[in-house]
């Protein structure tokens, strides 16, 4: 399955033409989506889901259904747009609580046997090349934490550019 988490407007999103395939999920901004408080309670009182009740409670079970995760985000100072990074705070539950040593660095150990590629989009007419820069870091190190098997960064000065990324 395809997940494409994006922060467009849904006119934006559709001039994209993404794919219309039952094996894709997309996850937008409805205006209903919590922040994530940090009470780890999808650890320790609902191992697994979100103790806040909205669309994005289940977020670490989808992410484990998964092979290709595609983010599309406005590139604010080399980081994801808040609400792009609002749906991964809400993902914390793909991980467990406990942690593991990878590459001397420790790390959450794995809740699922899932391991996907993610690729982000990032947008903007004026991308610095620090921010480029601090971006694919960020994209490396979310890789690392969600145990993806690859990642790619794109940047792009229009969202006209991102056309045909579903292939």
């Amino acid at each position: 399955m395809k997940m494409i988490i994006h922060d467009l407007g849904q006119e934006e999103f559709t001039v994209l033409e993404p794919p219309s395939t039952g094996d894709t999920i997309v996850i937008s901004d409805h205006g209903k989506i919590r922040p994530c408080i940090g009470c780890f309670g999808c650890w320790i009182k609902t191992p697994g889901v979100c103790i806040i009740k909205d669309d994005y409670q289940s977020m670490g079970e989808l992410l484990s259904k998964c092979d290709e995760i595609i983010i599309i985000s406005r590139c604010v100072y080399g980081s994801y747009s808040p609400f792009i990074r609002n749906v991964l705070d809400r993902s914390i539950s793909y991980l467990l609580p406990y942690f593991v040593q990878k590459n001397d660095e420790t790390h959450h150990q794995n809740r699922y046997n899932n391991y996907f590629k993610l690729t982000v989009h990032f947008y903007g007419e004026d991308i610095t090349k620090a921010e480029e820069k601090t971006a694919q870091a960020l994209v490396k190190a979310n890789g690392i934490n969600f145990y993806s098997e690859e990642e790619c960064v794109c940047f792009h000065q229009s969202l006209e550019s991102i056309k045909g990324v579903w292939q």
